[in-house]
This record gives structure tokens, C-alpha cells and sequence, in this order.
């Protein structure tokens, strides 16, 4: 009698943690549809890169969960570019990649923002790029003026340098 009792206490245990398990990756689906650097996703357009039904998937975040198989874990994941199917059971990885996720959003958004101060403002003219040729070659000038200097060579053998001369060497010669 000792046994049933035993049994039916590993298998409420059990079934609390299936459940558990299954609200976790129902949270995690969705999280990642949502939140994803190329989302969101719709269930069909993740079913689609997954090669999963979008009814496998939605079953998957219903508040009843569904058995996933490991296979459709595996490819869910891999479609969205994280290499480890942990995600969506393990807590740890979870945050690890969702933080990791969000350096890629931020680093595309920063792209993004970069890009579109490129092209909203117009080509430099000609004589703007003169102009700014011109400080530059003033500043390789000034530099090695300064380093000659400060190595005891008079400042006036530094000759100007041209858009395709190398830095002057440090080692004296």
C-alpha cells in the first residue's frame, strides 16, 4: 500500500514539473516571437522558418502547453539563430541569450541609425574634400613636427608629407 502512495506522490511531483516545463516554453515561445533583433514573428511566418506547423506552435503557448519534441525545439530555436535548445527550458540560458540577443538588436539599431545620418545629409562638395585633405595632411605634418622634436631633430627637416608617404620611422633611422 506503502508503494501506491509513493507513486502517485512522484507522480503529482511529475506532472508539476511537466507542467512546469510546458509554461516555460510557452513564456519563451512567445518572448522570443516578440522580441527577437528580426522579429517579431507571427506564429506562420516562425512555422514557416522553423518547417513546424503554425498549429504545433501555437498549441506550444496555449495555457495548456502541448509535448514538444525535441526535434521541433531544435529547429524552433535554430531558425531563430540560437544554438542552444536549452533556451527554452533552462532559465540561465534564457537570460544568457536574450542579453546576447539584445547587443545584435542594439548593434543593428545603432547601424541602422548610422546609415540614415549617412544619407540624409548631402555628398561633400569638392572643395570640402580639398579642405578636409588639406587638415589632414596638416596633421601628419604637425605630428611628425612633434615627434622630430621631441627626439632632438631640428623641425626643419620634416618635409611635408603626401597622401601616399608612410609615417616617418620612430627608431631614428
Amino acid at each position: 500500500m506503502a508503494e501506491q502512495h509513493i507513486g502517485a506522490s512522484v507522480s503529482g511531483s511529475l506532472d508539476d514539473h511537466v507542467h512546469v516545463a510546458k509554461t516555460a516554453i510557452a513564456t519563451r515561445l512567445r518572448h522570443i516571437r516578440q522580441h527577437h533583433p528580426e522579429g517579431p514573428f507571427s506564429l506562420a511566418k516562425l512555422a514557416q522558418l522553423a518547417g513546424v506547423s503554425k498549429r504545433t506552435l501555437a498549441s506550444a503557448e496555449s495555457s495548456e502547453g502541448t509535448n514538444l519534441t525535441i526535434e521541433t525545439l531544435v529547429k524552433v530555436a535554430h531558425s531563430l539563430g540560437i544554438q542552444r535548445c536549452a533556451y527554452f527550458l533552462d532559465e540561465q540560458v534564457f537570460q544568457q541569450v536574450n542579453t546576447e540577443l539584445d547587443v545584435v538588436r542594439e548593434l543593428r539599431r545603432r547601424k541602422a541609425h548610422g546609415l540614415a545620418l549617412r544619407t540624409s545629409h548631402p555628398a561633400s562638395s569638392p572643395a570640402a574634400a580639398d579642405q578636409l585633405s588639406q587638415l589632414l595632411t596638416g596633421i601628419i605634418d604637425a605630428a611628425a613636427q612633434a615627434r622630430d622634436t621631441l627626439h632632438g631633430a631640428p623641425s626643419n627637416e620634416v618635409e611635408p608629407r603626401g597622401s601616399g608617404d608612410s609615417w616617418p620611422s620612430t627608431n631614428g633611422s
